[in-house]
């Protein structure tokens, strides 16, 4: 076997950034596509090279792996199991959103008052079954002055005042994944980290919204939908990125919902590279081509206009991506959030809705 990989080139720096054999042994799985027999033989590999600890027992860490029903051996090898595929989306929600839980991503608020969201500055009479830590005892005590007097100062149900809240609505998403070779063909592996946003983006909605209805779509020359379940087996294909392609999919998928707030998440190195004209493929890997770009930025546009809003998640911060995706976001009036494969879970956080720019680490 050839173990001289491109895609390999990066792994072991990473490999001090990972605390535990575990984690290790889940960036490689995402890095070989799922392949859990070639991921046993890369660690029996690193470990001859030193950058595995030679006192681990791999064997045993493997039947650890079996007894937790984490992975599951058959007659050719082995493969991940549901349950592996759920720890999957954990560890990389854990990796990639452990720095960005006060950026607000995937809150889906609405401009009334409800259950459930962050609490507001007005306040309302308390209503039995409301939580009791949402009083607010100033107002509360003001009523009760009111109502007794200073003298004879007493506190009834009728005086007792709650904070409102903030209404959080359910929501429709699309996740879109770009696939297309440039993920790979630079030479630096933006595929897999592409896929660790990608299970992290669909663990949060799946735990923290469960009422969200959540579509995922990737995009290459053409754009089709897959399941939760193919995420860690994806791979880039010999394909340009047409990117309008992805977002036409994408607002065909949520024009059949009918739900109230409607987002796209989309994963990317940025750079469209093809379109559909009359029916054929028009494609122009060289650079930013006008024609290629300018259909782009109009999906941005209708996005907009559909209150779409799109948030992306660009893995390099080459200079004339990033000046792309800054002008979709600025048309779109959505959000981006730019990294790189070295520093995943630090962004460069822009959001054109409030107008701010932060750095997330």
């Amino acid at each position: 076997m050839n173990w001289r990989y491109s895609k390999w080139d990066d792994s072991y720096k990473l490999l001090k950034d990972l605390n535990s054999l575990r984690s290790l042994f889940n960036y490689l799985l995402l890095q070989s596509n799922g392949d859990v027999l070639e991921v046993i033989q890369w660690m029996k590999y690193l470990q001859k090279r030193n950058f595995i600890n030679s006192d681990l027992n791999l064997d045993d860490f493997l039947d650890e792996l079996i007894h937790e029903q984490l992975i599951l051996q058959e007659d050719e090898g082995f493969k991940l199991t549901a349950k592996g595929e759920h720890q999957l989306r954990q560890d990389s929600l854990a990796l990639v959103f452990g720095n960005l839980r006060k950026s607000g991503l995937g809150t889906h608020r609405v401009p009334y008052a409800g259950e459930g969201g962050e609490p507001l500055t007005e306040t309302r009479p308390y209503i039995f079954g409301d939580d009791i830590n949402d009083i607010d005892p100033m107002g509360t005590l003001h009523n009760a002055l009111i109502r007794s007097g200073i003298e004879d100062i007493s506190i009834s149900e009728e005086d007792v005042e709650v904070y409102e809240r903030e209404h959080l609505s359910d929501c429709a998403t699309v996740l879109l994944i770009d696939i297309s070779h440039s993920m790979i063909i630079y030479g630096e592996d933006r595929i897999t980290p592409a896929k660790q946003v990608a299970l992290a983006l669909t663990e949060l909605i799946l735990t923290r919204f469960p009422k969200d209805k959540l579509h995922i779509v990737v995009f290459g020359d053409d754009a089709y939908e897959i399941t939760i379940k193919d995420l860690p087996y994806l791979t880039v294909g010999p394909y340009h990125t047409n990117t309008k392609a992805g977002l036409q999919l994408a607002q065909v998928l949520l024009r059949r919902l009918k739900y109230l707030n409607k987002q796209i998440f989309m994963i990317t190195d940025g750079k469209p590279s093809a379109i559909f004209d009359q029916g054929k493929l028009y494609k122009n890997p060289y650079g930013l081509d006008p024609k290629i770009v300018n259909q782009t930025l109009e999906e941005a546009s209708i996005c907009r206009r559909n209150k779409i809003t799109v948030t992306t998640f660009m893995v390099t911060q080459d200079p004339y991506l990033v000046e792309f995706v800054d002008n979709f976001t600025k048309i779109n009036h959505g959000r981006a959030y730019y990294t790189s494969p070295q520093t995943l879970g630090e962004y460069i956080f822009v959001d054109y809705m409030k107008n701010r720019k932060r750095h997330l680490s």
